[in-house]
C-alpha cells in the first residue's frame, strides 16, 4: 500500500484544472470552499456541489485545505462562540458528506508569508523566497509598526535600510502586496491602513494567550470532529517564528506535543509539513515523524533551503535542507504500523506542495497561483513517487 498522491485544487477557477491533477498522476484532492467567507457555515449543499464536481472528473475529495479560524476565535473576543458553534456545524457537515480530513491553522493575522513569489533559481526556475532584509525593510519603514525596532540588532536594521534606498517604487510596492495582500489559500487581504488596525487587535495578546486560545479551540472542536468521524490536522506555522510582533505557537515538536496533549483524541492531530517545520534547524523531521507519526493525519512534503541571516527560499523537492529520503522512510514506516495495528486510517494523504514555476508555466502570459504552478508540482510528486517506491521495494 502507498501514501495517497493528492493535489492542492483552489476550485473551479484554479488554472491547473482536474484533469491536469489526473494526468500527474494524483487520485485525491485537497480543496476548500474559498467562496464562503471566514466563519460562515458551509453547507451540506454548497460541500455536495464541490464533492461531486471533483468525482466527475475522476477524482476524490481526500482532504479539506482549509476551513479558516476566524480571528475572533484566535483573539476570543467578539463572536468568537458563535464562530466556534458555525465551525462545529462545519465539520458536522463535512462529515455527513463523507469527508474524513480537514486541516487548519491558527496562525495569526495571516496565512503563510514570503517576500519574493518568483525568486530565481539556479537552473532557471523561479520559486517563493522569505528574504529576511527585505521583510525587515517592511516591517521597519514601510508599516513602521510600534516598537518593530525591538526585534532586530543594529545590523538587520541597517541592511534593511540599504535596501529600501536602493529599491525603486515597484520593487517596494511589490513586496508590500505579497506581504499582505493575500497569498493562494490565505482567508485574508489588507492594504498597509487596514493591517495596521487589526495588528491592534493583538496588542494584549502573547504567546501564552494565544496557545490558551489554540487548546480551548482544539478542546470545543475535537469531540466534534470525533463524532463526525473527521481527523483534524493543524498545520505548522509558516514561517515558522513570530513576526510582526505576532506569537507562534505552533512551531516546533514541542508546540506540537503541547497542543496534543490539550485533548487526547485520533481527531487531535497534525499536518505535518516538511518545508514548515525544515525552517528551523532544530526540528529533527525524521525522528518527529518516527515519535509523532500516530497523530500525523496530513502530510505537505516540501524543501526549503535555510540561509545564515533567516532567510529562506523554496527548494527543489529532494534537495535543501529537507532530508527527503529519511522523512520518506519514516512516513512508510508508520504506514506499515498503521497497517499491523488494523487501523482504519491507513491513506496517509501527502501533496508536493509549493512547486517551481519551469518550462511552459514560465510564458508570461499564463495565470499561476504562486507556489501552486502545474509543471513544478509535477515533477516534486514524480520525484516523490520514485522516491517511496524505491524505499518499499528496498524494505521488502
Amino acid at each position: 500500500m502507498s501514501l495517497e498522491q493528492t493535489w492542492r485544487w483552489f476550485g473551479p477557477n484554479d488554472p491547473v484544472t482536474l484533469q491536469d491533477i489526473r494526468q500527474a498522476g494524483a487520485t485525491g484532492i485537497v480543496s476548500a470552499l474559498h467562496h464562503i467567507p471566514n466563519g460562515v457555515v458551509w453547507e451540506i449543499d454548497e460541500i455536495l456541489n464541490r464533492k461531486n464536481i471533483i468525482e466527475e472528473a475522476g477524482l476524490s475529495w481526500s482532504v479539506v485545505e482549509s476551513v479558516p479560524v476566524h480571528e475572533a476565535i484566535k483573539t476570543r473576543t467578539g463572536d468568537f462562540e458563535k464562530y466556534i458553534r458555525n465551525y462545529q456545524q462545519s465539520l458536522i457537515n463535512l462529515g455527513k458528506c463523507g469527508i474524513d480530513t480537514v486541516c487548519y491553522n491558527f496562525m495569526p493575522i495571516l496565512d503563510w508569508t514570503r517576500t519574493d513569489l518568483d525568486a530565481p533559481m539556479h537552473d532557471g526556475s523561479t520559486g517563493l523566497r522569505f528574504d529576511a532584509t527585505q521583510f525587515a525593510a517592511f516591517d521597519l519603514y514601510i508599516l513602521r509598526r510600534e516598537n518593530a525596532g525591538d526585534q532586530y540588532n543594529e545590523g538587520q536594521k541597517t541592511a534593511a535600510l540599504n535596501w529600501l534606498e536602493k529599491a525603486t517604487g515597484d520593487e517596494v510596492n511589490k513586496l508590500t502586496r505579497n506581504i499582505i495582500a493575500g497569498l493562494p489559500g490565505s482567508e485574508e487581504s489588507f492594504t498597509i491602513e487596514e493591517f495596521r488596525k487589526v495588528l491592534e487587535t493583538y496588542k494584549h495578546i502573547g504567546d501564552l494567550e494565544l496557545r490558551t486560545h489554540l487548546y480551548q479551540f482544539i478542546q470545543a472542536i475535537a469531540p466534534v470532529a470525533e463524532e463526525a468521524g473527521i481527523n483534524l490536522a493543524i498545520h505548522p506555522d509558516d514561517p515558522p517564528y513570530p513576526i510582526l510582533g505576532l506569537p507562534r505557537v505552533v512551531s516546533t515538536e514541542n508546540d506540537a506535543n503541547l497542543l496534543l496533549d490539550a485533548y487526547d483524541s485520533k481527531s487531535n492531530g497534525l499536518c505535518f509539513c516538511t518545508g514548515s517545520y525544515g525552517v528551523r534547524a532544530d526540528n529533527d523531521l525524521s525522528g518527529m515523524v518516527y515519535r509523532l507519526g500516530n497523530k500525523i493525519n496530513f502530510i505537505h512534503l516540501r524543501a526549503t533551503t535555510r540561509e545564515p541571516d533567516g532567510s529562506f527560499y523554496e527548494a527543489d523537492h529532494l534537495n535543501g535542507d529537507v532530508d527527503m529520503y529519511s522523512v520518506m522512510r519514516a512516513l512508510i514506516t508508520e504506514q506499515k504500523r498503521r497497517i499491523s495495528e488494523g487501523r482504519e486510517d491507513l491513506r496517509m494523504p501527502f501533496r508536493p506542495d509549493h512547486g517551481h514555476r519551469m518550462l511552459d508555466d514560465l510564458t508570461a502570459t499564463k495565470r499561476m497561483n504562486p507556489g501552486y504552478t502545474a509543471i513544478g508540482r509535477l515533477r516534486g510528486l514524480a520525484e516523490l513517487r520514485g522516491l517511496e517506491m524505491g524505499i518499499k521495494r528496498s524494505l521488502e
